[in-house]
């Protein structure tokens, strides 16, 4: 019996050492109380935020619970920050103009990246090829020749030059809108470069290839002001609709890995195209207030990142953490994304920004 009793104040000892340990630390056991924070995202976020994966990590270990909603990241950033405890922009322009507007900023940091791509139809890729504006590398698709490719929009060159007769009228790109929502925002700063002979566009620079981006964004129409929209109608409505279209390499990504029925009938259909240069879009968390800076130590946590881009195809914003395609379900997509250039400055993309809205109304 008195072994029996050591035994049992040894073990009350252990407790108490180990209680006494984290509160040192300043930690409590049992997972955190719950903290519901608020926000505005990027529509080709949702299905990472709704993965329940995703969410049990961001409860249970960091005690996040996001009640947000989608909004194109150059509209969120004008928003009240008062009403909201985070942004979830897609580019490292909208936070740079957020900052300009003096707005509230505890915290903020990259949490993926994913380059700007065009997405299109197999036979739409195969005029291109032929033309030499596609090339082929290891399975790999590259718009090599983006310079010639914005010229024919810009020229209005027909589908029928490249030997595309059973398409109508000519040769497009379409975007998002520019104004509203990132991809388009960010297709618009690498146009403008590349209409700089593929220099980045500097404050000198903009002016003389300001009527040309106007151009090209004024041939496309309606716009829709959210990539997610974009890559839905390009799938519902096919090649005549929408044969080229802007977006985000994770879409395609994400698309083949949740629907894998669909993605069976029209994976031989569809084409990502990587532009020479591209643009890292950078999807940024802007902490509005300390409670939501918790949120980017959530976001960073190590099994979220590997479920962001195994399940969401959104490469990894930490330094030295590798992207491994091999365990996608969608061929052609490149281990590094390598030919890139810079976007834009924050002075320079606000000057394209005014040009277009004024475009916009007139």
């Amino acid at each position: 019996m008195r072994t029996k009793g050591i035994g049992f104040l040894i073990l009350g000892a252990i407790i108490l050492l180990g209680l006494a340990w984290k509160m040192f630390l300043g930690e409590s056991w049992g997972p955190p109380s719950p903290v519901k924070l608020k926000g505005l995202v990027g529509s080709e976020k949702l299905g990472f935020l709704e993965d329940e994966q995703v969410q049990k990590v961001l409860r249970t270990r960091y005690g996040c619970v996001l009640d947000y909603n989608k909004a194109g990241s150059i509209e969120m950033i004008r928003e009240d920050p008062a009403k909201y405890d985070f942004f979830f922009p897609s580019s490292q322009v909208a936070l740079e103009i957020y900052k300009s507007l003096g707005k509230p900023l505890v915290k903020d940091a990259t949490i993926f990246n994913s380059p700007i791509v065009l997405y299109s139809w197999d036979i739409v890729a195969e005029a291109l090829e032929k033309s030499a504006i596609l090339q082929r590398q290891g399975g790999v698709l590259y718009a090599a020749d983006m310079g010639r490719l914005v010229k024919l929009v810009l020229e209005r060159a027909k589908w029928t030059d490249i030997g595309l007769p059973s398409l109508y009228g000519n040769i497009a790109i379409i975007p998002t809108d520019p104004l509203k929502s990132n991809s388009g925002n960010q297709f618009a700063g690498l146009v403008a470069s590349i209409l700089n002979g593929g220099e980045l566009v500097d404050e000198q620079a903009v002016g003389k290839v300001l009527p040309q981006v106007n151009r090209l964004f004024g041939r496309v129409g309606y716009m829709e002001h959210s990539t997610g929209v974009l890559f839905e109608q390009f799938l519902r409505t096919g090649i005549g609709a929408h044969p080229i279209i802007v977006g985000y390499e994770n879409q395609l990504i994400e698309f083949g890995l949740q629907n894998k029925d669909i993605w069976e009938v029209v994976k031989g259909k569809v084409r990502i195209l990587y532009p020479v240069p591209t643009v890292w879009s950078s999807h940024i968390i802007i902490a509005t207030n300390a409670k939501a800076a918790s949120l980017i130590k959530a976001l960073e946590d190590p099994e979220v990142q590997r479920i962001a881009w195994t399940r969401h195809g959104f490469r990894t914003g930490l330094a030295g953490v590798r992207n491994d395609p091999k365990v996608l379900t969608v061929a052609g997509i490149p281990e590094r994304i390598e030919k890139v250039i810079p976007m834009p400055s924050p002075a320079v993309m606000e000057r394209i920004i005014a040009a277009l809205q004024t475009r916009s109304n007139p």
